[in-house]
């Protein structure tokens, strides 16, 4: 069990290298690709939700969600785990 928690320990620390190293064009490039599947991620959702829906009532829940999300995150009842374990 203390060979997996070491393996997993240094590929956690190689990630971590190598997102340090990475320009930070290509970090905000991924954020938006990151966004990008995570709205994909919730069409599916949606279509599963509501599947009688069509594209323009999909993407108007998807907005709707969006905005909901961002509003929790502006209010403060979302806290990040490292803010909320100090």
């Amino acid at each position: 069990m203390d060979n997996i928690k070491e393996l997993a320990d240094e590929i956690d620390a190689d990630r971590l290298q190598r997102a340090r190293e990475r320009r930070s064009m290509l970090k905000l490039l991924d954020g938006f690709e990151l966004f990008d599947e995570a709205c994909h991620r919730m069409r599916a959702g949606i279509r599963c939700d509501f599947p009688n829906a069509d594209a323009t009532e999909i993407e108007t829940i998807l907005r709707q969600r969006v905005d909901r999300l961002r509003e929790i995150e502006e209010w403060g009842l979302y806290r990040p785990i490292e803010e909320s374990a100090n």
